[in-house]
């Protein structure tokens, strides 16, 4: 018995390049009809901005078709393995190598290695290139699809924890060193419990720390307000606690999530849903492995005997419920109520298992 992970060369590469050819048809196609789809939805608020024309059309379908590509790609993963397994199954080559003692594992095994080459290129694709084209689209779409406005510097509304200290800023102005506080409130607390509260217009860096001037101090106890000529605060609190603004996962890399995720814990702010999307940058492009598991019930089996269309359409829905808790975990780490590392790999893990039962116990 051939007990080797592939069954052959030739057959290896035989059944990895008919997968690929059908990949990039069946994602091509999707992108193509996809792309032309949105472009419909869109065009018209794109050309709602004065002066905006045909280069502003082909600008926003350069930078939303990796979006789609990105999104799209295990969907056009799995429907290329179902069409290469009913091809297969069709003409008869499956029965072909199960009589030569192939087993299932070894049949899928030339699909699963093409599929796990299909995402370390997602990967780096969804690196290099979808996280600055999400990003720029992003920023185009708050502008109005209009002139990109040039970052100011100035972050609203900013929260910051220093020990059991609560500090608040209507606004922080400007980057590092020239970085400034409007209008700063600090709840100082003992334990939890609350000892006094100091107000100021400003805040500047002075001394490793924050100072204001012209404060008033407000004693809990006491009930009574103090002017003070300067308070000095959140000693070693850098700038870049206090100029963090909102996050976006799918507009950075994971390098780049990984740093903006130190900074939130470091200013004491919520970084589960962050976490939940840099594990998914893994787990995301890793699906891809999963579609020829979930599609092999449509390899198996006798084409004649009439059931190969009703075994298509299992391993379709094999993967689409793949997508649908997919989506449905990371949509309960994005609330909390899923651990990060559970809502970005518990589907993945689910039907790796779920595939691999439903081929053991049908074909092996």
């Amino acid at each position: 018995m051939n007990i080797s992970f592939f069954a052959s060369r030739t057959m290896t590469l035989y059944m990895a390049r008919m997968f690929l050819v059908r990949f990039a048809a069946v994602l091509a196609a999707l992108v193509i009809v996809l792309m032309a789809l949105d472009l419909l939805g869109e065009s018209g608020d794109i050309l709602a901005y004065p002066g905006n024309g045909d280069a502003q059309l082909w600008l926003y379908v350069t930078l939303r078709t990796p979006q789609i590509i990105a999104r799209f790609l295990p969907f056009a993963a799995l429907l290329a393995t179902l069409i290469t397994f009913v091809t297969l199954n069709q003409n008869s080559e499956i029965i072909s190598m199960k009589a030569a003692g192939i087993s299932a594992h070894q049949i899928l095994a030339p699909l699963v290695v093409a599929s796990l080459g299909v995402g370390i290129v997602s990967f780096t694709f969804n690196e290099r290139v979808v996280a600055r084209a999400t990003a720029t689209l992003t920023a185009w779409q708050d502008a109005d699809y209009g002139p990109i406005p040039r970052d100011r510097g100035i972050v609203p509304n900013i929260w910051v924890r220093d020990g059991d200290d609560l500090i608040h800023a209507t606004a922080v102005r400007g980057r590092g060193a020239q970085a400034r506080l409007d209008s700063v409130t600090i709840y100082d607390r003992d334990g939890g419990r609350l000892i006094s509260i100091i107000k100021g217009e400003r805040a500047v860096q002075a001394a490793g720390g924050w100072r204001i001037t012209g404060a008033s101090r407000f004693d809990v106890a006491k009930g009574v307000t103090l002017r003070l000529a300067g308070f000095d605060f959140a000693k070693g609190v850098t700038a870049d606690r206090f100029t963090l603004a909102n996050v976006d996962p799918a507009s950075k890399s994971i390098v780049q999530l990984r740093t903006a995720i130190a900074d939130l814990d470091a200013a004491g702010r919520p970084t589960g849903p962050l976490r939940a999307g840099l594990w998914h940058k893994l787990s995301g492009p890793l699906s891809a492995v999963l579609m020829p598991l979930l599609a092999a019930v449509a390899a198996f089996g006798l084409a004649r005997s009439g059931h190969l269309f009703i075994r298509a359409v299992i391993g379709m829905a094999l993967g689409f419920a793949y997508f649908v808790a997919d989506n449905f975990a990371l949509a309960m780490g994005n609330l909390g109520a899923y651990p990060p590392f559970l809502a970005a790999w518990a589907p993945f893990l689910l039907f790796l298992l779920i595939g691999e039962t439903v081929l053991i116990r049908t074909e092996e």
